[in-house]
């Protein structure tokens, strides 16, 4: 039973400190069901690999399993010690506990470093097959690769086990990464080693409380997780309340914001900014990311030249209001096909949003930590890659004139920052560096000579690659 974690980020040795395991030297411990070893194969600065190996002692779990008496020999002859199960992701917290947690005293300033990570599974049981695998861990943001095991390479024609050889590939904390494996290892497996009560719940929270509410396939990893459906439906209610609580505080936070423009009619500045880009684009099939309560889709779903729409959002609650502004219960059938709204996270990869021809993200970017953005690139830009991708956000200079602002007052409680107009340019000749798109500036609302206008927007248009 193996996992590796390879840090490809220099200095690559750096994955000793966040793990609490010296590169030089072999840490073992028992772990109830056997042993658990943690070793470097290689630890150089451009690339570092922990590997953590599990000894299970088949016989010795079995003799302490109630029952196993007249059982046959499954308890004895099965997967346990070759499989990455729930029992790897127990060697899992106890090895790699203080590394979960996000404690690192001698480095505390590598824990939110996100890191190019590689993790190797060698063999894993996947329940469902490789489109649950995916459905897993492609939405966290990790490339998967992945070739099935065969039942037996001397009989081929008995097909393939419902094992997989798994690396995934991706930018997190390592924190992070252990959480997801903590997590999504037993799921995949869907047979825990050990009786689940109410405590899982609250190991379910402790690990995935940060991700998980915002994972597409939440409801599928609580109930595969907890196993029991009261354990599943109390876990998803606790996750809900969390998520409920955020929107309250969003909604004031959007109220203040409102105030604060209201004076310029900004918002209605900016909703036809965005609608004259649409339909200069092509209009076509639009998809809305951090759509909010619909004020954007109300206007798209009347553009004539939008053929479909799509609003996804990571509040369950903005999703419920937008659906009431946009009545779509009062709809007729044939206008209601062409909407569509669903619940998702922008930093995480996402099969529905691909092969939309415009994207547009309004005054959204602002809401993420800094640290997330290129990882937000890459989800529109690398893996959705539409057509035309629209995208506004506040002007930082403009500030100045806003009378309820200090100078240092940001425009809404959650913006994480607020660029200048060079800073947005900067940031969009980044993404036209890693991507085959190309930026186009406009203002929006009132332009003041010196410190601009108070809203930009960037029309990302897609350039197709040159043939060989």
């Amino acid at each position: 039973m193996l996992v590796s974690i390879t840090s490809t980020t220099p200095d690559a040795t750096d994955l000793g400190y966040l793990l609490h395991k010296h590169p030089e030297r072999v840490r073992s411990v028992d772990v109830g069901f056997g042993k658990a070893h943690v070793f470097y194969p290689e630890a150089a600065p451009e690339r570092c690999t922990a590997t953590l190996l599990v000894e299970v002692d088949p016989i010795g779990l079995s003799r302490r399993r109630k029952g196993a008496q007249g059982q046959g020999l499954e308890p004895y002859v099965n997967d346990r010690p070759y499989v990455a199960s729930s029992m790897l992701s127990v060697a899992l917290g106890r090895l790699f506990g203080s590394a979960m947690a996000g404690s690192c005293e001698t480095r505390p300033e590598l824990v939110d470093r996100v890191l190019e990570l590689e993790i190797e599974l060698p063999v894993v049981p996947v329940r469902g097959g490789e489109d649950v695998l995916r459905r897993l861990f492609e939405p966290l943001g990790y490339d998967v690769s992945c070739s099935s095991v065969p039942l037996d390479e001397s009989f081929p024609g008995w097909g393939d086990s419902r094992y997989f050889a798994v690396v995934l590939k991706g930018s997190h904390p390592v924190r992070r990464a252990l959480e997801h494996l903590f997590v999504l290892l037993p799921v995949l497996d869907d047979r825990k080693h050990y009786w689940i009560g109410q405590d899982e719940i609250e190991k379910l929270l402790r690990r995935g409380g940060d991700w998980l509410p915002e994972h597409p396939d939440v409801e599928l990893i609580a109930r595969r997780y907890l196993r029991f459906g009261g354990l599943a439906r109390e876990a998803l209610a606790r996750l809900s309340e969390d998520v409920n609580d955020v929107d309250v505080v969003d909604e004031q936070h959007d109220r203040a914001e409102a105030e604060v423009e209201r004076p310029l009619s900004l918002n209605e500045q900016r909703m036809r900014a965005v609608i004259d880009a649409v339909v200069a684009a092509g209009g076509g099939r639009v998809v809305d990311l951090g759509c909010g309560e619909g004020r954007l889709l109300q206007r798209l779903v009347a553009e004539g030249s939008v053929s479909r729409v799509l609003g996804i959002d990571v509040s369950i609650g903005a999703l419920g209001r937008a659906e009431k502004r946009l009545r779509l219960d009062e709809m007729s059938e044939r206008r209601r096909e062409r909407v569509q709204l669903l619940q998702g996270a922008l930093t995480y990869t996402d099969a529905r949003i691909v092969g939309f021809d415009v994207a547009t993200v309004i005054e959204v970017i602002e809401h993420l930590d800094l640290e997330r953005l290129d990882v937000f690139a890459r989800v529109l830009f690398g893996h959705a890659a539409p057509a035309t991708a629209i995208v506004t956000t506040p002007n930082q200079e403009y500030n100045v004139h806003f009378d309820r602002l200090g100078p240092t007052a940001l425009r809404h409680g959650d913006h994480r920052f607020e660029w200048t107009r060079s800073q947005f340019r900067e940031w969009a000749a980044s993404i036209s560096e890693q991507y085959s798109y190309v930026p186009e500036f406009f203002p929006i609302g009132p332009e003041d000579q010196e410190t601009g206008p108070p809203t930009q927007m960037a029309v990302f248009r897609r350039v197709a690659e040159a043939k060989p």
